[in-house]
């Protein structure tokens, strides 16, 4: 299988759940400007919809969207606590969260990286992220993860979309529960391990 996706954006959260799961995945880089992938392909003839990630499964057939692919590349893995099995009441919670940060969370950003948007736009949108985070924050001040005990995808894409807060201007500071979660997920192996291919940190040095 391959994972097309491009360094940091939300195609890093299916990186970090196929790290943690230990799926052995191949993966390409895109140019989202040119929509060119790193081998000269035409993305928008992998993917018409022109965005990361794409998992390209190994029959030829091509899954978008992170919250489809996380839980494709779970079921791969059963037992794990990283998707909870089908037809589990935990796997519907894991479905809502999911449903919650990519609606709520991730899609809020996206006017803030626009230089054409206004600033009165820009204002709401991050008053509208900073409700939605109070929720998250209050929910993680009493777990370490948005689930329970286990950390799961729904963690890993919260983390990924949160570390864009900076970038986009997000005062973010008031949530010292959310700040928290940030670090213990970025002192995963798999986490590590995921960010320091796309070439986000360095990777640790051998003991």
């Amino acid at each position: 299988m391959k994972l097309y996706y491009s360094p940091g954006v939300c195609s890093l959260s299916p990186h970090i759940v196929a790290q943690e799961l230990g799926l052995p995945l191949k993966f390409e880089k895109v140019d989202t400007k040119t929509r060119q992938t790193e081998t000269g392909a035409d993305f928008l003839a992998i993917n018409p919809k022109g965005y990361v990630p794409v998992l390209e499964l190994d029959d030829g057939q091509v899954l978008t969207e992170g919250p489809a692919i996380v839980q494709y590349l779970g079921d791969l893995k059963p037992g794990n606590t990283v998707v909870p099995a089908n037809g589990t009441f935990a796997r519907v919670r894991l479905q809502e969260m999911l449903g919650y940060i990519n609606s709520e969370i991730h899609k809020s950003y996206s006017p803030l990286f626009h230089a054409e948007t206004p600033e009165a736009t820009r204002a709401e949108r991050k008053a509208y992220l900073r409700k939605r985070y109070a929720l998250l924050d209050a929910i993680l001040a009493k777990q370490p993860w948005l689930l329970g005990d286990a950390f799961t995808a729904a963690d890993a894409y919260l983390f990924v979309v949160t570390r864009w807060a900076k970038g986009a201007g997000v005062d973010l500071s008031e949530f010292h529960a959310l700040a928290a979660f940030q670090e213990r997920v970025v002192a995963r192996p798999a986490v590590h391990a995921a960010m320091a291919a796309e070439g986000l940190i360095k990777h640790k040095a051998a003991a």
